[in-house]
């Protein structure tokens, strides 16, 4: 389950996001705080995350200290699914 969620972030990161389909991105590699995605993509990916895992993103975590890996946000996805 874990690399399922983590392949679905990391495709629709470099896909939709980046518009690079071939870049490879790695679970610990920083999004946020790196500049890789701006605070404009940040809000669409949580906007994925919450559609696609049906899980709720709080605006409030909408930053490097908690949005800021794949493998943090498949935490908390994992964390949050039902």
């Amino acid at each position: 389950m874990e690399l399922d969620i983590e392949k679905r972030l990391t495709t629709y990161i470099a896909e939709q996001i980046l518009k690079q389909p071939d870049r490879k991105i790695s679970p610990e590699e920083p999004i946020l705080s790196s500049g890789l995605i701006d605070s404009f993509n940040l809000v669409d990916l949580a906007l994925f995350v919450e559609d696609e895992f049906n899980v709720h993103v709080d605006d409030a975590e909408l930053n490097s200290s908690v949005f800021d890996t794949v493998n943090q946000l498949v935490e908390i996805i994992k964390s949050r699914s039902t």
